[in-house]
């Protein structure tokens, strides 16, 4: 049983399928061929440059203080590796599928299913957090043209309850009420009551989910369209942010640069690695690109870097136009502008942060239905999933299951939670990429041109890294140790990760990994064992129903395995 668990993909099958124009076999053809390198880059940069340029980024200057410019560069770097495997497995494998294409060369079914059903985390998940952000700035923008929506259509029913409770608690201790706890109280009065409870929906994220799943359900031309139009608007008012901003910035703002010692800037982790989530999902258009082995790993590479320019521009800005002190709120770059008496620039960024949470629910939408489309080939889920439209040459019902797998849920759910989810769903699949490129060679090589990952020998750096890791963690690796029996799941976690850590710098010295895949595994699983204890219990049952569903459907359902061996 385990040979059929672990059954692989043939990268000569997949190349001579690719060749022959086979695809899902499920009627309606292939997809059509549309996409450049300049489209891939501007999709790139449409589903990174969103909330986290708009919003996460003020909390993480808060704690970090003009030094947050070093934390991206870290995290770029971090993402820069899996990047780097990315357009590894992009310039071999011209399919689409992203993670879960590679990871069933690599790694097998079993893994590929696995991987597949977490990157519903990343699109699907991960888009209900991006609506219900859209929502947000979207009802900002209105209030600005002094339209003013009932305040029961535009939030979920456990944010307004928390919010009318925390406004009755300031009632009850006669302290007056702020603008947004008297708003709460509104909201809750005037929202309807069924039954005893008082309804509450985010319509303008239910609506704006269903538009971008009409788009992505017509056709590749209109969503590459759509989608360099709003990036090049959301460019243009960001380098206005940068060069306005320039002009106020006082220097004596930048000291000291970390204000809290470089554990300040760790504390933004989370925020920052959220900032540029989305570049991997251009991977999944391999189908739609004219030369998917020269321009996807083109395209992935110059969008992270262009993402970064902008990001440690940003920073340095926000953090030099005010004291880093004052960045705690949820619109910083209005924020700083506001404290200059700079009220005009606030509007064309409030329309700037609509356009760019647009444009990541665009590029998202479009990824999630090509990965359920590749897992439908492969015999994992229905035919149906794989089904492509004879006009539009979409997968029109994989599109359509994710709009509603999206949409419902903006209507009634809150976001704090999804956002945790979407990040361990994300460097999840960063970790079996870059794991997956240390064994690929190992698999066969198809000859073919493209990208391809420098080898640097790791068989020195690694240790070496290692043992700078356990000493600068020495502390916390005694603790665990010495309480192990009441050690919580988080310390667990860094537990694990620090014996699996070196048995890689074991493996890395016998069998002279390269340097960049091993970085790339290290990194990325590092920042996964640092999200909350809460979101890894959810994590787990989630990947506990997705193998309850491989067991009943895909196991007995896979090509491979009614064909009898790899496909």
């Amino acid at each position: 049983m385990s040979n059929s668990l672990f059954r692989k993909k043939s990268l000569e099958k997949i190349h001579q399928d690719a060749e022959e124009g086979i695809t899902d076999g499920h009627g309606g053809g292939g997809l059509k061929k549309v996409l450049n390198v300049r489209d891939l880059t501007f999709m790139g940069i449409a589903a990174v440059v969103g909330a986290g340029i708009f919003s996460t980024i003020g909390k993480a200057a808060f704690d970090g203080g003009p030094g947050i410019s070093i934390l991206f560069v870290i995290t770029a770097v971090t993402c820069g590796f899996s990047a780097l495997c990315y357009a590894e497995f992009a310039s071999r494998i011209p399919i689409a599928g992203s993670a879960y294409t590679y990871a069933y060369v690599s790694f097998g079914e079993v893994v590929a299913w696995i991987i597949g059903w977490a990157l519903i985390l990343e699109y699907a998940i991960g888009n209900i957090v991006v609506a219900i952000s859209w929502s947000g700035y979207f009802n900002n923008l209105l209030e600005g043209f002094h339209i003013h929506l009932p305040g029961w259509l535009i939030s979920d029913p456990s944010t307004a309850k928390e919010a009318f409770l925390d406004a009755q608690k300031a009632l009850s201790a006669h302290l007056p009420l702020t603008g947004m706890q008297q708003a709460a109280v509104e909201a809750w009065n005037s929202a309807p009551v069924i039954a005893g409870a008082h309804i509450f929906v985010n319509l303008p994220a239910f609506f704006i989910v269903c538009i971008i799943a009409y788009v992505t359900y017509i056709g590749i031309t209109e969503s590459k369209r759509t989608t360099n139009i709003m990036v090049m608007f959301k460019i243009a008012v960001i380098l206005l942010v940068i060069i306005l901003g320039f002009f106020f910035v006082q220097p004596g703002n930048w000291s000291p640069f970390l204000p809290n010692k470089f554990e300040g800037v760790l504390k933004g982790v989370s925020a920052v690695f959220y900032a540029y989530i989305g570049f991997d999902a251009i991977s999944t258009t391999a189908e739609e690109c004219n030369n998917a082995q020269r321009d996807l790993p083109k395209g992935m590479i110059y969008s992270l870097v262009i993402c970064t320019i902008l990001y440690i521009l940003v920073a340095l800005v926000l953090t030099g136009m005010v004291h880093y002190t004052e960045l705690n709120v949820t619109d910083p770059l209005a924020y700083v502008f506001n404290a200059v008496h700079q009220k005009w620039i606030g509007y064309f960024i409030s329309i700037s942060a609509v356009v760019a949470t647009t444009s990541v629910l665009l590029v998202f939408q479009l990824g999630q239905p090509r990965i359920w489309m590749s897992m439908s080939r492969d015999g994992l889920l229905p035919k149906a999933f794989g089904r492509i439209h004879p006009k539009y040459k979409t997968p029109w019902f994989s599109t359509i299951i994710t709009g509603l797998l999206v949409a419902i849920p903006t209507l009634f759910m809150e976001s704090s939670l999804m956002t945790e989810l979407t990040s361990i769903g994300t460097l999840f699949a960063f970790v079996l990429v870059s794991g997956g490129v240390l064994l690929l060679p190992r698999i066969q090589s198809t000859g073919t041109g493209g990208f391809r990952l420098p080898y640097i020998n790791g068989q020195l750096i690694v240790p070496v890294l290692y043992l700078v890791f356990l000493w600068l963690f020495r502390e916390r690796v005694i603790q665990v140790l010495t309480h192990l029996e009441s050690a919580g799941l988080q310390e667990a976690l860094f537990l694990v990760y620090t014996l699996l850590a070196g048995v890689l710098t074991v493996a890395t010295i016998v069998k002279r990994y390269s340097l960049i895949p091993v970085l790339g595994v290290l990194f990325c699983a590092y920042l996964l064992i640092e999200i909350g204890a809460k979101a890894w219990i959810w994590f787990f049952v989630w990947m506990g129903i997705g193998l309850l569903i491989y067991s009943m459907y895909g196991y007995r359902k896979s090509r491979a395995r009614v064909s009898g061996g790899s496909i």
